[in-house]
């Protein structure tokens, strides 16, 4: 069992159900997916980034992505009917949890570090991906 279900169940859960009184342990909530997507406007050009970001997407989660496709054409964006645009990948249970674990723990903990080092601003309504990708300070 993954790091943070035993927490869940053994520490989170009770809590929760201690706190706000559910009658039931079904009212408790409780992490049932996650997915991760990766979009990709330039894989219209060049369709080595979709593979690429498959691959990515494989060594982060463990586990082969699903390549997205354009639903409809839409003629100012030169998007046609399934036209590869994107990835993403869907995580249940133990690997859902693992994954949670390491986002938490790891890579946003790191990635706030990093952005002090490099004196930019987060506010708490931005998005960290915005406030890296237009180089505020």
């Amino acid at each position: 069992m993954a790091r943070l279900q035993e927490q869940y169940v053994n520490e989170i859960a009770p809590a929760l159900n201690k706190k706000f009184g559910y009658k039931s342990v079904m009212q408790i909530p409780k992490l049932d997916k996650v997915i991760i997507n990766v979009a990709a406007g330039e894989a219209k050009e060049n369709a080595k980034v979709i593979d690429a970001i498959v691959a990515d997407l494989g060594q982060i989660t463990g586990q082969k992505a699903i390549v997205c496709k354009a639903r409809k054409s839409v003629a100012n964006f030169k998007l046609r009917e399934g036209m590869p645009i994107g990835a993403k990948v869907t995580l249940r249970g133990e690997r859902m949890y693992e994954f949670v674990d390491r986002l938490f723990n790891v890579a946003l903990p790191h990635q706030r570090q990093l952005l002090s080092v490099l004196g930019l601003r987060v506010l708490r309504r931005k998005s960290v991906a915005r406030a890296c990708r237009r180089g505020q300070r």
